[in-house]
């Protein structure tokens, strides 16, 4: 739903050595300390188990994995005091988790590719989903997005939260608690934050920047941005298009209308 060319990242120098070596080897970071493990080391682990996904994001169904606990992974770094788990892919995807999400009701865990026996190709791909997949167990207990599951992984980084790190991103401390611009904030976060960027805050390259040069709400109408989100291709299609669909069960309509609060408010502060 997102798959860039790497090739392509490689050659504009988007992404760097780590994302290079991600075919085989998954560099998880947390505390000063980085570790890397390769699909081998993987699953050759006490705690690899089988896991059986009923309903997987990226391949529309059922599948199964050869998977390692992600809460496990993180055990054997020293610790780290940032409240999120970055998940870096290797097509230009990063999806901010919170720490609290990690640790809550759904069970995150590695799904590790073997290579004597391969994944099928994604939807309309000649990919896989693999090296690594970030996938979860029982994600309906947490209400897990579909952006909360990252494919073609990279790096798994302990940092700050995204207002943290980029404080241009959040709604001002005047803003009430329950304001539709600050319910977008954090819904943004979740889904559009890890392809998009704001004002140049964030990391995530799968989609152009939101704010900058001018605000989407300068270039779209309300009406637009309701369609694109909920179905692109209908409002704008290209063969490169990247941009997922959110339906109702997905995001709903409180969702949306929030998420485009805060563009709106973004848009009018960047004045």
């Amino acid at each position: 739903m997102r798959l860039l060319c790497v090739l392509v990242a490689l050659l504009a120098g988007l992404i760097g050595p780590t994302t290079m070596a991600a075919a085989s080897v998954l560099v998880v970071s947390a505390g000063g300390t980085t570790r890397q493990f390769t699909s081998d080391e993987l699953l050759a682990r006490h705690d690899a188990a089988t896991l059986a996904v009923s309903n997987d994001p990226a391949y529309g169904g059922a599948m199964s994995y050869r998977a390692v606990p992600l809460r496990a992974l993180l055990a054997a770094l020293p610790p780290d005091a940032g409240d999120t788990i970055q998940a870096r892919a290797t097509d230009g995807f990063v999806a901010e988790l919170p720490r609290s999400l990690i640790g809550g009701m759904a069970t995150p865990w590695v799904a590790v590719e073997d290579p004597a026996h391969p994944w099928p190709h994604l939807r309309g791909k000649t990919v896989s989903a693999g090296a690594f997949y970030l996938v979860w167990q029982d994600p309906e207990r947490a209400g897990i997005s579909p952006e909360q599951w990252a494919y073609a992984l990279a790096a798994l980084t302990v940092v700050p939260s995204p207002v943290q790190r980029w404080p241009a991103i959040a709604v001002d401390a005047s803003v009430l608690e329950d304001a539709p611009a600050r319910r977008g904030q954090l819904a943004f976060v979740v889904y559009c934050l890890p392809c998009h960027r704001l004002g140049g805050a964030g990391d995530g390259i799968v989609g152009p920047d939101l704010l900058h040069p001018m605000p989407a709400t300068a270039y779209f109408t309300e009406a637009g941005l309701r369609g694109l989100i909920r179905n692109p291709a209908a409002v704008r299609s290209w063969p490169a298009l990247q941009m997922p669909a959110f339906d109702g069960a997905t995001l709903g309509d409180d969702g949306v209308d929030a998420i485009i609060a805060y563009l709106r408010y973004l848009g009018e502060r960047s004045k």
